[in-house]
């Protein structure tokens, strides 16, 4: 696979996912994690998911200090999941900022673009991995069965790949 495959499979994965769960470390070292929506209508070819997020709340201040971040994306109803792991910056791109913006993020930002406290996470992503189980519930419920009874290794119920971007 190219990475223009990767960046296409990933967000073939994660496309359809409202919400992706950002985690960031505090000072004390113990991770926190965040809902938050992913902004892109791609994966571009810089391979950046971006966020907004408050520029006074606790995520700005943690990045700043320590910008290792993962995301991870679950869609139970399509049996796809999806770990993102990369560095977080604040980005002062206001021609991004203003492309991305729509109604959902005004719910959250209701002075919109121009609100001062309105600030743009991009993640870039360093590595993936990802889950894509393509077995039917019938097909994986039995599978599971027969592992667990014949002891065998454990069944296998799709593609699981990691990415370097």
């Amino acid at each position: 696979m190219t990475h223009t495959d990767d960046h296409a499979k990933l967000w073939e994965l994660i496309k359809d996912t409202r919400f992706g769960m950002l985690t960031h470390r505090h000072g004390d070292g113990l991770l926190h994690s965040h809902p938050l929506t992913t902004q892109n209508r791609s994966v571009d070819e810089n391979a950046t998911l971006y966020f907004f997020i408050p520029l006074d709340g606790e995520i700005a201040r943690h990045v700043a200090s320590d910008p290792v971040v993962n995301v991870a994306y679950a869609n139970p109803d399509d049996d796809s999941y999806v770990s993102v792991a990369g560095r977080a910056v604040l980005s002062s791109d206001e021609a991004k900022k203003r492309e991305l913006f729509n109604k959902v993020a005004e719910a959250w930002f209701p002075k919109g673009v121009d609100d001062p406290n309105l600030g743009l996470l991009a993640v870039g992503i360093e590595s993936a991995e990802y889950w894509d189980v393509t077995e039917s519930k019938v097909t994986q419920l039995l599978k599971i069965a027969r592992a667990a009874m014949g002891g065998k290794a454990p069944p296998s119920m799709g593609e699981h790949k990691k990415l370097d971007l």
